[in-house]
Protein backbone atom coordinates (compact mmCIF):
# COMPACT_ATOMS: atom_id res chain seq x y z
CA UNK A 1 0.00 0.00 0.00
CA UNK A 2 0.69 3.28 -0.49
CA UNK A 3 2.39 5.85 2.21
CA UNK A 4 2.65 9.46 1.33
CA UNK A 5 4.92 11.16 3.05
CA UNK A 6 3.59 11.95 6.29
CA UNK A 7 4.61 13.43 9.93
CA UNK A 8 3.31 10.15 11.32
CA UNK A 9 2.41 6.69 10.73
CA UNK A 10 0.21 5.17 13.21
CA UNK A 11 -0.12 1.31 11.61
CA UNK A 12 -2.98 -0.86 12.30
CA UNK A 13 -2.54 -2.41 16.05
CA UNK A 14 -4.74 -4.21 18.25
CA UNK A 15 -3.30 -2.34 20.72
CA UNK A 16 -4.07 0.91 19.37
CA UNK A 17 -7.86 0.27 18.10
CA UNK A 18 -10.50 2.54 18.99
CA UNK A 19 -13.59 0.49 19.19
CA UNK A 20 -16.28 3.25 19.99
CA UNK A 21 -16.95 6.81 20.30
CA UNK A 22 -15.56 7.83 23.82
CA UNK A 23 -14.57 11.71 24.56
CA UNK A 24 -12.72 10.31 28.04
CA UNK A 25 -10.62 7.80 25.44
CA UNK A 26 -7.06 9.06 25.86
CA UNK A 27 -5.21 9.99 22.51
CA UNK A 28 -2.64 7.72 21.26
CA UNK A 29 -1.13 10.66 19.46
CA UNK A 30 -1.30 14.38 19.32
CA UNK A 31 0.05 16.21 16.51
CA UNK A 32 -0.01 20.14 15.52
CA UNK A 33 -2.33 21.45 12.67
CA UNK A 34 -0.74 21.24 9.79
CA UNK A 35 0.71 17.86 10.06
CA UNK A 36 0.47 15.28 7.47
CA UNK A 37 -0.47 11.68 9.73
CA UNK A 38 -0.06 7.83 7.67
CA UNK A 39 -3.09 5.44 9.34
CA UNK A 40 -2.80 2.03 8.32
CA UNK A 41 -6.09 0.70 9.06
CA UNK A 42 -7.74 -3.26 8.80
CA UNK A 43 -10.66 -3.77 7.05
CA UNK A 44 -14.25 -4.19 9.38
CA UNK A 45 -13.11 -8.02 10.18
CA UNK A 46 -9.87 -7.26 11.05
CA UNK A 47 -8.18 -9.69 8.17
CA UNK A 48 -10.09 -12.16 8.50
CA UNK A 49 -10.94 -12.86 5.37
CA UNK A 50 -9.06 -14.18 2.06
CA UNK A 51 -9.86 -15.00 -1.32
CA UNK A 52 -11.25 -18.66 0.29
CA UNK A 53 -13.26 -17.50 2.79
CA UNK A 54 -16.79 -19.18 2.87
CA UNK A 55 -20.23 -18.24 4.17
CA UNK A 56 -19.61 -21.40 6.49
CA UNK A 57 -16.50 -19.46 7.66
CA UNK A 58 -18.47 -15.79 7.83
CA UNK A 59 -20.54 -17.37 10.21
CA UNK A 60 -18.38 -18.09 12.67
CA UNK A 61 -17.04 -14.59 13.10
CA UNK A 62 -18.07 -12.04 15.75
CA UNK A 63 -20.17 -9.87 13.93
CA UNK A 64 -20.80 -7.61 17.20
CA UNK A 65 -17.47 -6.77 18.12
CA UNK A 66 -17.14 -2.76 17.79
CA UNK A 67 -15.56 -1.07 14.03
CA UNK A 68 -11.95 -1.19 14.40
CA UNK A 69 -10.72 2.34 14.27
CA UNK A 70 -7.58 3.60 14.11
CA UNK A 71 -7.47 6.40 16.84
CA UNK A 72 -7.70 9.12 18.72
CA UNK A 73 -5.52 11.46 17.19
CA UNK A 74 -5.66 14.69 19.14
CA UNK A 75 -4.85 17.92 17.55
CA UNK A 76 -2.88 20.63 19.27
CA UNK A 77 -4.56 23.30 19.93
CA UNK A 78 -8.09 22.67 18.44
CA UNK A 79 -11.01 23.66 20.83
CA UNK A 80 -14.67 22.57 20.75
CA UNK A 81 -16.27 24.73 18.56
CA UNK A 82 -13.61 24.83 15.94
CA UNK A 83 -13.70 23.28 12.60
CA UNK A 84 -11.29 20.44 11.27
CA UNK A 85 -10.45 20.26 8.03
CA UNK A 86 -9.24 16.86 6.63
CA UNK A 87 -7.48 17.01 3.19
CA UNK A 88 -7.39 13.58 2.23
CA UNK A 89 -4.01 13.14 0.50
CA UNK A 90 -4.08 9.29 -0.54
CA UNK A 91 -5.68 6.17 0.24
CA UNK A 92 -4.85 2.68 -1.21
CA UNK A 93 -6.72 -0.50 -0.98
CA UNK A 94 -5.74 -4.23 0.20
CA UNK A 95 -5.29 -6.70 -2.31
CA UNK A 96 -8.84 -9.08 -0.90
CA UNK A 97 -12.06 -7.47 -0.42
CA UNK A 98 -15.58 -8.72 0.93
CA UNK A 99 -18.97 -7.78 0.87
CA UNK A 100 -21.66 -9.52 3.16
CA UNK A 101 -25.27 -8.88 3.68
CA UNK A 102 -26.87 -10.77 6.59
CA UNK A 103 -30.03 -12.91 7.25
CA UNK A 104 -32.81 -10.29 7.04
CA UNK A 105 -34.36 -11.45 10.29
CA UNK A 106 -31.44 -9.25 11.38
CA UNK A 107 -33.18 -6.51 9.92
CA UNK A 108 -29.60 -4.59 8.20
CA UNK A 109 -29.41 -3.81 4.99
CA UNK A 110 -32.53 -2.00 2.61
CA UNK A 111 -34.76 -5.38 1.73
CA UNK A 112 -34.22 -7.62 4.93
CA UNK A 113 -37.29 -8.92 4.11
CA UNK A 114 -36.19 -10.38 0.49
CA UNK A 115 -33.10 -11.49 1.67
CA UNK A 116 -33.73 -14.80 4.75
CA UNK A 117 -30.00 -15.73 4.01
CA UNK A 118 -26.49 -14.71 4.29
CA UNK A 119 -24.96 -13.28 0.95
CA UNK A 120 -21.44 -12.99 0.42
CA UNK A 121 -19.25 -12.04 -2.48
CA UNK A 122 -15.29 -12.22 -2.05
CA UNK A 123 -13.39 -9.62 -4.29
CA UNK A 124 -10.20 -9.91 -5.80
CA UNK A 125 -8.90 -7.29 -6.00
CA UNK A 126 -5.12 -6.94 -6.30
CA UNK A 127 -5.51 -6.16 -10.08
CA UNK A 128 -6.85 -2.85 -9.01
CA UNK A 129 -10.88 -3.49 -10.20
CA UNK A 130 -13.54 -5.51 -7.96
CA UNK A 131 -13.33 -8.97 -9.81
CA UNK A 132 -17.29 -10.40 -9.69
CA UNK A 133 -19.04 -12.94 -11.33
CA UNK A 134 -19.40 -13.89 -14.95
CA UNK A 135 -16.68 -11.25 -16.00
CA UNK A 136 -17.99 -8.07 -14.27
CA UNK A 137 -15.38 -6.17 -13.15
CA UNK A 138 -16.42 -3.11 -10.94
CA UNK A 139 -13.61 0.02 -10.94
CA UNK A 140 -12.49 0.85 -7.51
CA UNK A 141 -12.06 4.17 -5.74
CA UNK A 142 -11.19 3.81 -1.82
CA UNK A 143 -12.23 5.45 0.52
CA UNK A 144 -12.34 4.95 4.42
CA UNK A 145 -16.48 4.81 5.73
CA UNK A 146 -15.74 5.78 9.16
CA UNK A 147 -13.89 9.35 9.62
CA UNK A 148 -15.23 11.72 12.48
CA UNK A 149 -14.30 12.82 15.60
CA UNK A 150 -15.41 12.42 19.11
CA UNK A 151 -18.73 14.04 20.06
CA UNK A 152 -19.54 15.73 23.33
CA UNK A 153 -22.33 13.26 24.51
CA UNK A 154 -20.55 10.87 27.27
CA UNK A 155 -20.13 7.62 27.39
CA UNK A 156 -19.28 4.72 25.67
CA UNK A 157 -20.72 5.12 22.30
CA UNK A 158 -21.57 3.12 18.84
CA UNK A 159 -19.60 3.36 16.10
CA UNK A 160 -22.27 1.95 13.96
CA UNK A 161 -25.05 5.04 13.55
CA UNK A 162 -22.76 8.23 12.00
CA UNK A 163 -23.11 11.74 14.12
CA UNK A 164 -22.78 15.40 13.38
CA UNK A 165 -19.05 14.72 14.23
CA UNK A 166 -19.02 12.37 11.69
CA UNK A 167 -18.02 8.59 11.85
CA UNK A 168 -19.80 6.12 9.79
CA UNK A 169 -20.49 8.13 7.02
CA UNK A 170 -20.09 5.57 4.31
CA UNK A 171 -20.21 7.88 2.19
CA UNK A 172 -17.88 7.36 -1.50
CA UNK A 173 -17.32 10.67 -2.39
CA UNK A 174 -14.36 11.01 0.40
CA UNK A 175 -11.52 9.72 -1.78
CA UNK A 176 -8.36 11.02 -2.82
CA UNK A 177 -8.45 14.29 -3.31
CA UNK A 178 -11.45 15.22 -1.18
CA UNK A 179 -11.84 17.45 1.60
CA UNK A 180 -14.19 17.16 4.73
CA UNK A 181 -15.14 19.46 7.14
CA UNK A 182 -16.24 18.41 10.32
CA UNK A 183 -17.68 20.78 13.66
CA UNK A 184 -15.34 19.85 16.91
CA UNK A 185 -17.20 19.14 20.03
CA UNK A 186 -14.40 18.19 22.26
CA UNK A 187 -10.99 19.84 22.95
CA UNK A 188 -8.54 18.17 21.02
CA UNK A 189 -11.11 16.45 18.57
CA UNK A 190 -10.12 13.03 19.31
CA UNK A 191 -9.93 11.99 15.40
CA UNK A 192 -10.45 8.53 13.93
CA UNK A 193 -10.52 6.65 10.49
CA UNK A 194 -10.69 3.12 9.70
CA UNK A 195 -13.26 0.76 7.80
CA UNK A 196 -12.04 0.94 4.52
CA UNK A 197 -14.04 0.31 1.07
CA UNK A 198 -12.69 -0.23 -2.09
CA UNK A 199 -15.57 0.71 -3.44
CA UNK A 200 -19.32 1.79 -3.30
CA UNK A 201 -22.45 2.78 -4.70
CA UNK A 202 -24.62 6.11 -3.18
CA UNK A 203 -26.72 4.31 -0.10
CA UNK A 204 -24.72 0.86 0.26
CA UNK A 205 -27.94 -0.77 -0.10
CA UNK A 206 -27.15 -4.32 1.21
CA UNK A 207 -25.36 -2.68 3.85
CA UNK A 208 -21.93 -3.35 2.77
CA UNK A 209 -19.67 -2.28 0.28
CA UNK A 210 -16.34 -3.61 -0.76
CA UNK A 211 -14.87 -4.06 2.47
CA UNK A 212 -10.99 -3.79 2.81
CA UNK A 213 -7.98 -2.73 4.73
CA UNK A 214 -6.82 0.54 3.53
CA UNK A 215 -3.80 3.00 4.02
CA UNK A 216 -4.98 6.63 4.16
CA UNK A 217 -2.87 10.18 4.46
CA UNK A 218 -4.63 13.01 5.78
CA UNK A 219 -3.37 16.67 6.63
CA UNK A 220 -5.55 17.97 9.83
CA UNK A 221 -6.03 21.91 9.62
CA UNK A 222 -7.36 23.72 12.54
CA UNK A 223 -10.06 26.13 11.53
CA UNK A 224 -11.01 29.17 13.48
CA UNK A 225 -13.01 31.26 10.91
CA UNK A 226 -15.80 28.30 9.88
CA UNK A 227 -18.96 27.79 11.51
CA UNK A 228 -20.80 24.01 10.85
CA UNK A 229 -22.93 22.26 12.89
CA UNK A 230 -22.98 19.13 10.23
CA UNK A 231 -20.08 17.62 7.91
CA UNK A 232 -19.67 18.96 4.77
CA UNK A 233 -16.83 18.16 2.41
CA UNK A 234 -15.66 18.65 -1.05
CA UNK A 235 -15.75 15.54 -3.52
CA UNK A 236 -12.41 13.54 -4.42
CA UNK A 237 -11.47 11.40 -7.55
CA UNK A 238 -14.06 8.77 -8.44
CA UNK A 239 -13.62 6.57 -11.86
CA UNK A 240 -17.15 7.41 -12.90
CA UNK A 241 -18.10 10.88 -14.67
CA UNK A 242 -20.09 12.37 -12.37
CA UNK A 243 -22.96 12.66 -15.50
CA UNK A 244 -24.88 9.75 -15.91
CA UNK A 245 -23.82 7.66 -19.00
CA UNK A 246 -26.40 7.01 -21.69
CA UNK A 247 -25.46 2.82 -20.66
CA UNK A 248 -27.13 3.40 -17.30
CA UNK A 249 -30.08 1.86 -16.63
CA UNK A 250 -32.87 2.64 -13.30
CA UNK A 251 -35.55 1.87 -11.75
CA UNK A 252 -37.50 3.94 -9.54
CA UNK A 253 -40.22 3.76 -6.51
CA UNK A 254 -43.15 5.65 -5.53
CA UNK A 255 -44.60 6.24 -2.38
CA UNK A 256 -45.75 8.48 0.60
CA UNK A 257 -42.28 7.46 2.28
CA UNK A 258 -38.77 7.79 1.10
CA UNK A 259 -37.77 4.42 3.22
CA UNK A 260 -40.32 2.54 1.07
CA UNK A 261 -39.86 4.31 -2.36
CA UNK A 262 -35.90 3.41 -2.49
CA UNK A 263 -37.25 -0.14 -0.78
CA UNK A 264 -38.98 -0.48 -3.82
CA UNK A 265 -36.61 1.28 -6.42
CA UNK A 266 -33.81 -0.83 -5.22
CA UNK A 267 -36.26 -4.20 -5.32
CA UNK A 268 -37.21 -3.41 -9.06
CA UNK A 269 -33.46 -3.39 -10.21
CA UNK A 270 -32.92 -6.38 -7.86
CA UNK A 271 -35.64 -8.07 -10.41
CA UNK A 272 -34.23 -6.34 -13.34
CA UNK A 273 -30.50 -7.76 -13.01
CA UNK A 274 -32.09 -11.29 -12.25
CA UNK A 275 -34.20 -10.97 -15.00
CA UNK A 276 -31.95 -9.65 -17.98
CA UNK A 277 -28.89 -10.09 -17.14
CA UNK A 278 -28.41 -13.28 -15.44
CA UNK A 279 -27.63 -12.86 -11.91
CA UNK A 280 -28.77 -14.52 -8.83
CA UNK A 281 -31.06 -11.77 -6.96
CA UNK A 282 -27.91 -12.20 -4.14
CA UNK A 283 -25.38 -11.14 -6.77
CA UNK A 284 -27.71 -8.84 -8.24
CA UNK A 285 -28.19 -7.29 -4.25
CA UNK A 286 -24.37 -7.00 -4.01
CA UNK A 287 -24.05 -5.06 -7.01
CA UNK A 288 -26.86 -2.40 -6.37
CA UNK A 289 -24.46 -2.03 -2.88
CA UNK A 290 -21.36 -1.58 -4.60
CA UNK A 291 -22.28 0.11 -8.54
CA UNK A 292 -25.32 1.31 -7.94
CA UNK A 293 -26.51 4.87 -6.72
CA UNK A 294 -30.08 5.18 -4.80
CA UNK A 295 -31.21 8.98 -6.10
CA UNK A 296 -33.54 11.14 -4.67
CA UNK A 297 -35.53 12.48 -7.82
CA UNK A 298 -38.18 14.05 -6.62
CA UNK A 299 -39.37 15.16 -2.71
CA UNK A 300 -41.73 18.25 -3.66
CA UNK A 301 -44.76 16.91 -5.20
CA UNK A 302 -46.44 15.81 -2.14
CA UNK A 303 -48.06 13.30 -1.04
CA UNK A 304 -45.78 10.99 -3.21
CA UNK A 305 -41.59 11.08 -4.04
CA UNK A 306 -39.80 9.37 -6.07
CA UNK A 307 -36.15 7.56 -5.60
CA UNK A 308 -34.06 5.60 -8.25
CA UNK A 309 -31.43 3.51 -8.13
CA UNK A 310 -28.81 3.47 -11.15
CA UNK A 311 -26.74 1.00 -12.36
CA UNK A 312 -24.31 1.49 -15.65
CA UNK A 313 -24.98 -1.56 -17.70
CA UNK A 314 -21.68 -1.31 -19.73
CA UNK A 315 -20.40 -3.18 -16.34
CA UNK A 316 -22.60 -6.13 -17.33
CA UNK A 317 -22.15 -5.84 -20.98
CA UNK A 318 -18.51 -5.68 -21.09
CA UNK A 319 -18.02 -9.03 -19.33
Amino acid sequence: MSNASADLTLPASDDDFQREWNNDLDPIATVASGAVVHFECPDAREGQFDLDTTLEDVQQMDHDRGMPLVGPLAIEGLEAGDVLEIEILDVAHGDVGWTLFYPGERGFGLLPEEFPDWGLHVWDLSAGVGEFVDGIEVPLAPFPGTIGLAPAESGSLSTTPPRAVGGNMDTKYLTEGATLYLPVEVDGGLFAVGDGHGTQGDGEVCGGAIETAIDVTCRFERRTDLSIDQPQFRPGKRPEDSRRPTSTYATTGVADDLMVAAKRAVSGMVEHLHDHHGLTREQAYILCSVAGDLTINEIVDEPNYVVSVHVDEALLSEA
